[in-house]
């Protein structure tokens, strides 16, 4: 009997063994789901606090980040290693709730100092352990754990939010770190138990969308070891871009009068007990010294707050998604750091789509990317195309590849200004040599939108092309050269390129008749560091850039550039009546069309 059971009982032993043990399964170089790592009963999910370098909220103590994990029950019973798809946030724990009072006054003179809005204080959501289910029904059943952490000074992470301060960046490191063992990892926010990350292979890639996809570039900057491989979407990556251009105060779209500071109150979701210090030593005296909303120049305080400056040290592969029609985060925030990866060697690849704010690259990308950076596998996504665009009759998922961007066979063409005010002027490919000057009166009642479509109003320039005879792609960045006058020391200058006549019917991604665009204060004409108050009446020539596209303006259409000055969905707005005076032989558009000026001619004539 004692012989059966000995017999019986190896055999299960053996059998237990012999059993293959659950591994991720790799084809045509993506990581698949894998039918164990699908059930959210086998998942482990568990929270713990990992120890930074820095005492943010000046109390005397490291500053813990809050930090939830979600794994397969395998890293548990089997002893499996596996690499982490990584998000952080601010918003986790809830956001302030409040109306216009939340803002700043727009209505005012540039360069008038007005009253800080109002104050607000966030009240904390979300119960332990779950931070957030972001990312992990797409990444756990592939073969991934996630982690999620909640940014300096919201939810139950320590600290102070600095709005793209130097924490921000070392938050996340911190938690990459811990993930390699390289930091200390504790179960209670004030305890001395600590946990250790013993199922992770140390390889991590950080993904997310606006606030969440600018802390995966900022933990880049610092070069951690680990970190192999970001796929920021629709990222912030210069704070100064955010809420100024070329100099000019100017609120990202959809939140006139936001600015770095209403951001701060909109976020600052952490302890209550150290809010009124944050609020003294970070709001109320770095940020209010720093962010000079009366001028609008570059700073030092914004330069600190720009990702361009810290990307020595990166070593992330990139992988980055935007859209064309984002005027929240505007496109030029990808294609800026997209440009410096490149030139730095970096594996790097952008994908543009057509629409708003948000929007990820394929599944298919994001999942070769990881596959090769995180698991290792040679699928060759590296030499795979640069750059990918949604076209206009693109589905998303289907993206136009092209060798790089903007595409290489684009060429700068030069347009000139012929003028017909207060009705419609000519765009054609002749300087005007005729000493021609035209004046525009300021009026922020009127939108861009209705100023696009007006045959007669002193309200706004308009220079138009021939009606197209082809199709015309353009591709790249756009750049104006202007030469104005202002009756008042400081004017506001928005400059949109638009396709005409206007679609009045519902807008989509190929009907909207915007463009590009791009805001400027001519007094920054020589520098974006140091503004000066204009002469009444002087001329100042200012060249500066548009924001990136790529786009096909169809036959039948007219491409328009359109000058004005206060643009009541973005810029300030002050008491109409200021007058801004164009020179026309100095000023022209600069547009980058694929095959250049012999299709562009094509086109036109």
């Amino acid at each position: 009997m004692k012989k059966i059971i000995y017999i019986l009982l190896l055999t299960f032993i053996i059998q237990v063994y012999a059993q293959e043990k659950v591994t991720p399964i790799f084809k045509d170089g993506e990581a698949q789901v894998v039918e164990s790592f699908k059930n959210p009963e086998n998942w482990i999910r568990h929270d713990l606090w990992v120890e930074t370098e820095f005492d943010s909220d000046g109390d005397g103590k490291l500053d813990r980040m809050h930090v939830a994990v979600t794994r397969p029950k395998q890293t548990e019973t089997e002893g499996l290693k596996l690499p982490v798809v990584y998000e952080s946030s601010p918003y986790y724990a809830g956001v302030a709730r409040g109306g216009k009072e939340l803002f700043w006054n727009v209505k005012h003179e540039l360069g008038e100092k007005m009253p800080k809005p109002v104050h607000v204080e966030v009240q904390r959501t979300g119960k332990r352990p779950i931070i957030s289910n972001s990312q992990i029904r797409t990444w756990v059943p592939r073969g991934y754990i996630v982690v999620h952490s909640s940014s300096p000074g919201t939810g139950l992470s320590d600290g102070a939010p600095t709005v793209g301060g130097d924490n921000e960046s070392l938050a996340p490191k911190a938690v990459i770190d811990w993930l390699n063992g390289r930091a200390k990892g504790f179960s209670e926010r004030e305890g001395n138990e600590k946990v250790t990350a013993f199922w992770s292979t140390g390889k991590v890639g950080m993904t997310g969308t606006s606030y969440n996809g600018t802390i995966p570039l900022a933990a880049a900057t610092t070069g951690v070891a680990g970190l192999e491989a970001i796929i920021p979407i629709a990222p912030n990556t210069s704070y100064y871009h955010y809420y100024r251009s070329n100099g000019l105060v100017r609120s990202p779209g959809g939140y006139l009068g936001e600015d770095i500071d209403v951001l701060y109150d909109f976020i600052h979701s952490g302890k209550e007990e150290n809010r009124a210090r944050n609020n003294r030593v970070v709001r109320d005296t770095e940020l209010a010294n720093g962010m000079d909303r009366e001028t609008g120049d570059y700073n030092d305080f914004w330069a600190g707050r720009d990702y361009l400056n810290e990307m020595q040290p990166m070593k992330a592969a990139l992988l980055m998604s935007h859209g064309f029609n984002d005027w929240n985060v505007m496109p030029e925030h990808s294609y800026r750091i997209y440009k410096k990866a490149t030139e730095m060697g970096l594996p790097t690849q952008i994908y543009y789509h057509q629409n708003g704010h948000g929007g990820p690259p394929t599944i298919k990308m994001m999942n070769r990317w990881f596959t090769k950076y995180l698991h290792g596998v040679a699928n060759n996504v590296e030499n795979d195309a640069k750059a990918w665009i949604v076209r206009e009759d693109d589905r998303q998922s289907s993206p136009t590849a092209y060798e790089n961007y903007p595409n290489p066979d684009a060429q700068n063409v030069t347009l000139y200004l012929s003028g017909n005010a207060p009705e419609i002027g000519t765009l054609t490919f002749k300087q005007n040599t005729t000493k021609q000057k035209e004046t525009l009166v300021d009026n922020y009642s009127f939108s861009a939108e209705a100023l696009a479509q007006a045959d007669y109003t002193n309200h706004r320039l308009l220079y138009v092309t021939p009606t197209l005879k082809e199709d015309v792609h353009i591709s790249g960045i756009s750049r104006i050269t202007i030469k104005a006058a202002s009756s008042k020391e400081a004017v506001n200058l928005s400059v949109y390129l638009v396709s005409l006549p206007w679609n009045k019917g519902r807008r989509t991604k190929i009907t909207d008749n915007i463009i590009t665009r791009g805001w400027a204060d001519l007094q920054n004409y020589k520098s974006l560091t140091k503004s000066k108050p204009l002469k009444v009446g002087k001329f100042y020539e200012m060249t500066f850039d548009l924001q990136p596209d790529d786009q096909i303006i169809k036959k039948g259409q007219q491409i328009g550039l359109l000058i004005f000055s206060s643009d009541s969905e973005y810029t300030l707005l002050p008491k109409p009546g200021t007058e801004l005076t164009v020179d026309l032989t100095k000023t022209k558009i600069t547009i980058p069309i694929v095959g250049g000026f012999s299709a562009f001619k094509k086109a036109m004539e």
